[in-house]
């Protein structure tokens, strides 16, 4: 049992769990559902009293499902929890009811965290993985990684889908908040005095591998991650993507991208444009891994060191 770790990645939208196997570096089962933990955080700066029973609902499901030992599970939550007022008592919250402990990261971790993932997602798809650039467009926040080497810079970008789209929805000016977001991260890739064209451009999170999907002919229910990873999007993927969703219903839509992101696949699609643009960027290489993949191995690294 030593060589297994489970680790939860409580984010503002999605919330993901993993078993996994230290000893091969392999998944042994994983666990995911949209928990909307965000809804309403903006207007009011808290986590609803209904977004924590989902969690508490979803993170029951997934003890069941996946069996493990709530205690000690390794478990993080991102920038809706960094941002709500109430959080210490949501977290108390979700101890009582579930024994799961969560720790609040911050930016600069869980972009470690997401990158150690990334690295290892590359070496395993036989990608070179000297120079990147990573995008994680998560629900609070979005994360941009410059790998070089063994060397990394990142920084942790206050806006993502699910924040984006309740500001839309009530102000109506996305095109306006996206090229203010443009130049924020221009004048942060500028200051690191980079050539871009060294560097390849990879996405993770639920908008691109959504899009690698639906480019590959998967929906929700057909999902499969072993596919998509390693997967060029490039935007005429994007476009085609916007048109999709352009002329399909809400249940057409639900049947391609899953329940709790009808809403905010079109923002996230708009966000990774955005950043193809700064980049001057034609394509990128998804990957599915991420935070909580990062999670685990670091758990593992770290429990090795110990041993």
């Amino acid at each position: 049992m030593n060589n297994e770790v489970v680790s939860i990645d409580l984010g503002s939208n999605s919330f993901r769990v993993l078993k996994y196997d230290c000893l091969n570096n392999k998944i042994i089962s994983d666990y995911h559902e949209v928990v909307g933990m965000a809804d309403g955080l903006i207007d009011t700066g808290l986590i609803s009293s209904e977004a924590q029973q989902r969690v508490i609902k979803a993170l029951k499901q997934s003890i069941k499902e996946i069996n493990y030992d709530p205690s000690i599970a390794v478990a993080v939550t991102t920038a809706a929890m960094r941002k709500a007022s109430n959080n210490k008592e949501v977290l108390k919250n979700f101890e009582e009811n579930t024994g799961v402990k969560f720790t609040i990261i911050d930016g600069i971790e869980e972009a470690r965290l997401t990158l150690l993932a990334i690295k290892y997602a590359l070496k395993r798809e036989k990608i070179d993985s000297s120079k990147f650039i990573l995008l994680d467009i998560g629900g609070g926040s979005t994360e941009i990684i410059v790998n070089t080497k063994e060397k990394y810079e990142s920084h942790s970008f206050d806006f993502g889908i699910v924040t984006m789209t309740q500001k839309f929805f009530k102000h109506n000016d996305l095109q306006k908040d996206l090229n203010s977001r443009k130049l924020e991260i221009k004048k942060y890739l500028d200051s690191l005095d980079l050539n871009l064209n060294d560097y390849t451009f990879v996405a993770t999170a639920g908008t691109p591998t959504t899009i690698a999907a639906v480019k590959l002919g998967q929906d929700f229910f057909s999902y499969d991650k072993e596919v998509v990873n390693g997967t060029i999007v490039n935007l005429d993927d994007l476009k085609d993507c916007l048109s999709i969703f352009d002329n399909s219903n809400k249940n057409e839509i639900t049947k391609l991208v899953g329940k709790g992101r009808v809403e905010f696949i079109q923002v996230g699609i708009y966000i990774y444009q955005a950043i193809f643009e700064v980049l001057k960027k034609n394509e990128s290489i998804v990957l599915d891994d991420g935070l909580r993949e990062g999670v685990a191995i670091n758990h593992c690294l770290e429990t090795k060191c110990e041993g």
